[in-house]
């Protein structure tokens, strides 16, 4: 499968960037906050768990964390945080992969929905949350916003994020709605280090759209963990889904 081959031993090795980018503490408490949150005094399931970014600090709240993860080495780097024990962890898909329990939260954070590479396989993703989920129980999913505006016509790439060591940028191809995102990293060599992965992009009405086909009901939709308002200008959404309290 493409994507365990991109999520392979050495991008696994290189995921982890403690305090700083996703796991700097201004991005990760509010993920962690909200999550415990909607969590309540139920277990949670994290779709695409990786190295533990999200898992490892939820479960140190109290909150009980199962996991589904398609890269094996991706689960022994977060074996080096989390015992199988206290972070229990399935391997294989999220679209399709079951685990024992039932849970009051599953969540998918950080645009991995977009791994998914087809609108059937997104599909079956919340059909796969529905199923793990206790009546009541909600699905968030963490996304960005595509940035389809700021391509005009003949131009196929969006630059996200230039720096002095970094440049961020993505090629659409629209008419299948696949992106590849591109990141190159500088050292003081002068040397770039480029990663790149696939992914399906996805509008926010189509996400509500397979939200509805697996039962679920919008509750909530914000601009980032910390609840800002989302407008049109937002450049990615936290999305709360909820199944009805009777099935």
């Amino acid at each position: 499968m493409q994507q365990a081959k991109i999520w392979d031993a050495a991008t696994a090795r290189r995921y982890d960037t403690p305090g700083t980018g996703m796991f700097a503490p201004q991005t990760l408490g509010p993920t962690v906050d909200r999550l415990a949150h909607l969590a309540g005094e139920g277990a949670a399931l994290e779709f695409a768990i990786g190295t533990g970014r999200v898992a490892v600090p939820l479960a140190e709240r109290g909150v009980p964390v199962t996991g589904i993860e398609l890269s094996p080495p991706m689960v022994e780097q977060l074996r080096g945080k989390a015992d199988e024990a206290t972070i229990p962890v399935v391997i294989g898909d999220m679209a399709t992969t079951a685990v024992p329990g039932e849970y009051s939260l599953v969540y998918l954070v950080f645009n991995t929905i977009s791994n998914l590479l087809s609108q059937a396989e997104q599909v079956e993703c919340f059909r796969n949350a529905a199923r793990h989920l206790t009546p009541g129980g909600r699905f968030v999913i963490e996304l960005w916003v595509p940035e389809l505006r700021k391509l005009p016509p003949g131009q196929a790439a969006t630059v996200w994020q230039a720096s002095s060591d970094y440049i961020g940028l993505d090629t659409y191809d629209v008419l299948r709605q696949h992106v590849v995102s591109h990141h190159f990293r500088f050292d003081e060599s002068e040397q770039a280090q480029l990663f790149r992965s696939p992914h399906r992009y996805i509008w926010p009405a189509e996400l509500d759209l397979m939200a509805q086909l697996a039962g679920f009901e919008m509750e909530s939709r914000h601009a980032d963990w910390d609840g800002t308002e989302f407008t049109a200008d937002s450049r990615s959404h936290v999305s709360v889904y909820r199944l009805p309290p009777s099935r």
